[in-house]
């Protein structure tokens, strides 16, 4: 059995027929669109999709940072800027 990673799943079928409900009904959730019963893909509103992509963004931000925190540093003068 395939675990859903969603709170609302519907069929590829369904999905054809009743896009716009389907959208309005998941409300910034994910959708899980399911072929013959199995996860074939997740549907993610815009909103959703472009806060998912910023928080990507911030955790790979934040490993960099935690990887360059002990150096190499280089030193340099202001004057020279």
């Amino acid at each position: 059995m395939d675990n859903i990673l969603a709170t609302m799943s519907v069929s590829v079928t369904e999905l054809k027929r009743n896009y716009a409900s389907i959208i309005k009904d998941a409300d910034d959730s994910p959708v899980a669109v399911l072929n013959h019963n199995r996860p074939e893909a997740y549907l993610l509103p815009a909103e959703h999709y472009e806060r998912l992509m910023s928080y990507l963004e911030d955790l790979e931000d934040a490993k960099l940072v935690r990887e360059r925190a002990n150096g190499p540093f280089v030193e340099i003068d202001l004057a020279d800027l």
